[in-house]
């Protein structure tokens, strides 16, 4: 069972004694009340998951407490005890917002099969809560795309690391696919039933990014007018990944070390913090070494987060990628399976995309391929270079082209284009075909079948290369 915060209300010393310790040791945090004015100072100071209410107390009764619960923390599921076995009580208490009661004296192992339904309640609301904040992400691509070595290279970090629960840190320009590979760092791991929460911390207010991420609660600042679950608490059990890190003040950049250093998250307005447990990814397009520099973010911070690095390579540092990228993006954008729209596109098409410049990677090209869609679409299907945005042809890649310097672990290298020419289809086929064979060792038949072509074509296509002096047929 996941630790829940739970808030037990009765009179009797010795059951609040028994309750508290084998909750505890469970794994609950209990805080307990002996009568229903210390129950709601409690609610006042903090936010709990479930509250224990014993119906007949001295002075305030259950039913008054429970009320006053449900009036202020909606959210907190409510289990009444009751030494009376009366339908009538049980049935008011469940009228008012109860999830169930019990009758004293109540055994543990029912006790314990009640927090369960309250803790498959509450995952399911944060589940609801997950899938709404997905459901906000822009489309786009589904999957890593590639086959360059950069992109291999990333694809087997992201194997070796998603299995752990280790932070990851994700590096690259805007538009590279970096909440994409936290996406499929996500759904490696062992939490990939949990939720996966993406938040973009530089689009967040100033003004409520600490409530966003940490939650707030009712009263706590103008505007508070109920009890807010944060982010952090939404992914419980899940992954939270946030993007653009960078952007996040100083001072909560000292709660996000606290949580990563404990687990710990406290909501706004609250005294008492509490446990969650939530993988954090965070990425960024910052060089954070730099502003570590700058004394513009914490080094202890950076370190932790910093675990394990990986850097999305940009799209004019894979160009042998762009038409595969195209195809996949062109399947999105149509809502057709990938071998209905590969060759959809003409040869001056495929090779103006291939010279673009790209400054906006993958995320710029998924909305060059919708445009190009709708186009096309109205006039027969095939994608000609008249359909393709304007854009594409003002901007031709550069000559010579370096990769923005991030830091880090030695991966992050600057590339540069020797070659004045501009680059052909053939022969972006050609370093593709060229670098299968070397996967397969020369055994042309595996090529033949990963490339998806025949093997007669695949001898015709290297006799060419070895004319040009460019491959041996082997």
């Amino acid at each position: 069972m996941k630790p829940l915060r739970i808030l037990l209300v009765d009179d009797e010393a010795t059951i609040q004694e028994v309750m508290r310790t084998e909750l505890s040791r469970l794994g609950h945090k209990v805080t307990a009340c002996p009568n229903g004015q210390a129950a709601i100072k409690s609610l006042e100071k903090q936010t709990f998951d479930a509250a224990v209410l014993d119906l007949r107390m001295p002075g305030m009764s259950g039913i008054e407490v429970l009320e006053h619960l449900k009036a202020v923390a909606p959210d907190t599921e409510a289990v009444v005890m009751t030494g009376h076995a009366s339908m009538d009580t049980a049935i008011e208490a469940i009228r008012l917002g109860a999830m169930d009661y019990i009758t004293k004296p109540a055994k543990m192992m029912d006790i314990e099969a009640i927090l369960l339904k309250v803790q498959s309640k509450l995952d399911l609301k944060n589940q609801n809560s997950a899938l709404k904040s997905r459901a906000k992400a822009a489309e786009g691509p589904s999957i890593l795309v590639g086959n360059h070595p950069q992109m291999t290279h990333v694809l087997q970090l992201i194997a070796t690391v998603a299995p752990t629960d280790s932070p990851v840190l994700i590096l690259g320009e805007t538009g590279t696919g970096k909440e994409l590979a936290a996406r499929t760092i996500y759904m490696q791991s062992r939490r990939a039933n949990g939720p996966f929460i993406p938040v973009n911390c530089g689009a967040l207010s100033e003004h409520l990014v600490e409530s966003e991420l940490f939650g707030h609660k009712k009263g706590a600042f103008t505007g508070a007018d109920r009890d807010h679950k944060g982010l952090f608490e939404v992914a419980n059990g899940g992954t939270l990944l946030l993007d653009e890190v960078g952007e996040l003040s100083k001072s909560l950049q000292v709660k996000l070390l606290r949580f990563l250093e404990c687990g710990e998250v406290r909501r706004v307005g609250e005294n008492e913090p509490f446990q969650t447990n939530v993988r954090v990814l965070c990425a960024t397009n910052r060089d954070l070494r730099t502003m570590v520099a700058r004394d513009e973010f914490r080094e202890d911070l950076y370190f932790r987060i910093n675990a394990f690095e990986i850097r999305m390579p940009p799209l004019r540092e894979r160009i042998s990628d762009i038409p595969d990228l195209v195809y996949h993006l062109l399947a999105r954008a149509s809502n057709r399976p990938f071998e209905q729209v590969t060759g959809l596109v003409s040869l001056e098409a495929m090779n103006a995309l291939i010279n673009y410049r790209w400054s906006g990677n993958v995320r710029e090209m998924w909305n060059a391929m919708q445009y190009a869609w709708v186009m096309a679409n109205a006039s027969g299907g095939m994608i000609l270079p008249v359909h393709l945005p304007p854009f594409v042809f003002s901007q031709p890649l550069p000559m010579n082209m370096g990769s923005q310097n991030f830091g880090g672990n030695g991966m992050h290298q600057a590339h540069s284009f020797d070659a004045p020419k501009t680059v052909t289809l053939e022969e972006v086929e050609r370093d593709q075909i060229l670098r299968v064979l070397d996967k397969h060792q020369g055994n042309k038949p595996a090529v033949a079948a990963e490339l998806g072509i025949s093997l007669k074509t695949l001898y015709n296509k290297l006799n060419r290369y070895a004319e040009l002096g460019l491959a041996a047929v082997g």
